[in-house]
């Protein structure tokens, strides 16, 4: 992976504390790419996990490490936005020490454009309303991607390539209930009553760099599968970053003796 420096990386649902997490990749990805400023865009820590059966384990320590170092190294300011799984952080919010702060939500400034920055849960009503239907929500989700490695254990085995069964299952619901398109419309209608040229979000697990109806909608992605950041250059240009793109943790993959 070529170093490069940007103006700006956001990263939002990286889930420490559960098995899925994509943490060690992360980690590998923040240290070939520096930045000015740095969002971290909630469910960083998936606290609802962890409250359950949620383990935490030394990569997702290694996170953390990272930030306490590019804080103390670099002059890089972070701003830890909360989301629905850390939300053991409102009793913390606002808090500011030197470079690092974690709100609710931000304004960005870039150039002339102004995007409204949040996690994206507050405008999902099963999340901000039914709290528990959402929970219940997130152990079917927890459920897929279990599922998920067991198939692809066996399509390697087979000599098939990986499939994304849970991303498949959750398109297809998703899209039966059009959820995808009115969480996009809420979020641009959110980021024009902030007089915002633009939403920069999370939440959804769905990365996107697109315009809709003049606003300038983007969406970080996930560090449990799609592994997506998004990223500024000092030109003001954005890009979702892949950091692997159809390819498989095989960490936990057992293969067979020949």
């Amino acid at each position: 992976m070529q170093e490069k420096h940007y103006k700006t990386i956001v990263v939002s649902d990286v889930h420490l504390g559960t098995k899925n997490s994509g943490a060690r990749q992360l980690v590998r990805f923040l240290k070939k790419n520096s930045c000015d400023t740095l969002i971290l865009n909630g469910d960083i820590i998936d606290g609802w996990r962890l409250k359950r059966s949620g383990k935490w384990q030394k990569k997702h320590s290694r996170f953390f490490r990272l930030i306490i170092n590019i804080l103390d190294q670099k002059k890089t300011r972070i701003i830890y936005i909360r989301g629905n799984h850390d939300d053991f952080l409102d009793q913390f919010i606002p808090f500011t020490s030197g470079k690092f702060s974690i709100v609710k939500d931000y304004i960005l400034e870039s150039g002339n454009m102004r995007y409204y920055v949040c996690h994206g849960d507050i405008f999902d009503l099963f999340t901000s309303r039914l709290r528990f239907v959402a929970k219940l929500g997130d152990t079917g989700y927890t459920f897929l991607l279990w599922l998920n490695r067991r198939i692809n254990r066996y399509r390697i085995h087979k000599g098939k390539p990986y499939y994304s069964f849970s991303q498949a299952v959750k398109h297809k619901v998703k899209s039966a209930v059009s959820f995808i398109s009115n969480f996009e419309n809420e979020m641009c209608r959110i980021a024009r009553y902030n007089m915002c040229h633009g939403i920069i979000c999370g939440h959804i697990h769905q990365p996107a760099n697109k315009m809709i109806d003049h606003i300038h909608y983007m969406n970080s992605g996930d560090w449990v599968e799609s592994m997506t950041a998004l990223t500024e250059d000092y030109q003001g240009k954005w890009e979702v970053y892949y950091y692997i793109e159809s390819t498989p943790d095989l960490s936990n993959v057992v293969f067979p003796e020949n």
